[in-house]
């Protein structure tokens, strides 16, 4: 993949502990709702075992002019860089990569089961529906521990708004630590949580996004109702 120059346009704090980085959209850049790219600091003042680049998820819409990522915010040599760097400092990045890609058959449902920063494809993939006015139905089901976790919670809820075939069920499993109130569904992402709100548990497409241990469970789970293999797209999110 040709790698590209780019810069540091702004960062945001979009959930607690979590930040977004928006980077200028270097010349002939073209990518896809879902995919990623790999970012890489060419010069940083620390670095660690772990090398100066990562890769990312691309959050932003492919309609949007600049590039957007998100991380957790965790205390490494790269990301306290990326924190403190300069509002126009040289980046690169290289891609894009990556096929989690929304599938084409607008009769059938995607159903996006999501955790933590795992959200940042289907980010991209909802702000790119609600563009586009994909005729597809989606169904985006979003675990965090609290509210304060849920990063882009605001703007995923609007989007119900924008686009009449998306639905978010935002759930959180420890709604109690939260100094936020919580109305809406608790617990983890299961197969008691997707039958109220899908019509039909073999229908639509499922896309998974996030820890590694909870991409496990929900392919398990997504078995154990007789989904199809080739009807699951999975990503994993470590952490770093």
């Amino acid at each position: 993949m040709p790698v590209y120059e780019t810069r540091l346009v702004r960062r945001e704090t979009v959930a607690e502990g979590t930040m977004a980085f928006h980077l200028e959209k270097p010349p002939g850049w073209r990518h896809e709702a879902g995919q990623n790219l790999t970012l890489t600091l060419p010069d940083p003042p620390e670095t660690d075992g772990a090398g100066n680049a990562r890769t990312f998820t691309i959050a932003s819409a492919p309609h949007e002019p600049e590039l957007m990522v998100a991380t957790r915010m965790r205390n490494t040599a790269f990301k306290r860089v990326l924190k403190t760097a300069a509002i126009g400092t040289s980046l690169t990045v290289d891609g894009p990569n990556g096929m989690l890609l929304l599938h084409e058959e607008a009769a059938r449902p995607a159903a996006f089961l999501s955790g933590g920063i795992g959200i940042t494809p289907f980010l991209s993939m909802a702000r790119h529906a609600a563009k586009q006015r994909l005729p597809i139905r989606l169904y985006l089901f979003y675990s965090n521990r609290r509210p304060e976790d849920a990063a882009f919670l605001g703007e995923l809820r609007a989007l119900e708004q924008a686009n009449p075939n998306y639905r978010l069920v935002a759930t959180m499993t420890e709604p109690g630590k939260s100094s936020l109130p919580w109305q809406g569904e608790t617990g983890f992402i299961g197969r008691e949580l997707l039958e109220r709100h899908l019509p039909d548990l073999r229908s639509p497409v499922y896309y998974l996004a996030g820890p590694p241990a909870m991409t496990a469970a929900m392919q398990a789970m997504l078995e154990g109702i007789g989904v199809p293999a080739d009807a699951v797209r999975s990503e994993e999110f470590y952490g770093y």
